[in-house]
């Protein structure tokens, strides 16, 4: 697509550029790029708000980093028998998504974004690790934090049994050697598949 005259381009982040479109009268012939470009540049702004409110890095920008240890694996099941589906309702609401599996004691319960019972869940026993049946992310309530579950061996498990119980079929390998944990590279970690 040809930029317009008078027309410029501004970083909004990740590399992205998006042109600025200065509309003048002689438009005509150009209607559709014009058209085209108004559109990218709306949807940028109304998705980004502006540029200088948003920190590119961080939490700002909605980047996550998940841990890649935590103490509070011990209190995970050995058992991965009877897991329940990625389609199972909360055990107390009945409400159908959002929800997420204790690895602990395979309780399905909603998120904090629905009704909090995973929440509460933890807060009364104090099991500490949930795996999202949404995006099959795992929680740690008492590290506040996301775990990487596929590079925690003990993790791995549960979320390849969820991966194939939602999508039927093993999940995509992550190269390991190509991940960095604490600024230096992951030792290589063997598939349990």
């Amino acid at each position: 697509m040809k930029q317009l005259p008078g027309a410029r381009s501004r970083a909004v982040g990740f590399g992205v550029r998006v042109p600025d479109v200065r509309v003048t009268h002689d438009c005509s012939e150009n209607a559709r790029e014009m058209s085209l470009e108004l559109k990218t540049l709306d949807f940028t702004e109304e998705t980004l708000h502006e540029e200088d409110d948003y920190d590119s890095y961080g939490a700002e920008s909605g980047w996550v980093e998940a841990k890649t240890h935590c103490d509070h694996l011990p209190s995970l099941s050995s058992d991965l028998t009877h897991i329940p589906i990625p389609s199972t309702p909360c055990n107390r609401c009945q409400h159908p998504i959002e929800n997420w599996i204790c690895l602990s004691c395979k309780v399905v319960l909603c998120s904090r974004f629905v009704n909090k019972h995973m929440l509460e869940h933890y807060q009364q026993t104090t099991h500490s690790i949930a795996l999202s049946f949404s995006d099959l992310s795992v929680w740690c309530f008492t590290c506040d934090s996301y775990l990487d579950a596929q590079l925690i061996q003990q993790l791995r498990p549960f979320h390849e049994t969820a991966y194939i119980l939602k999508f039927g079929q093993a999940p995509p390998f992550r190269s390991v050697e190509s991940s960095w944990v604490d600024d230096k590279p992951a030792m290589d970690v063997p598939s349990s598949s």
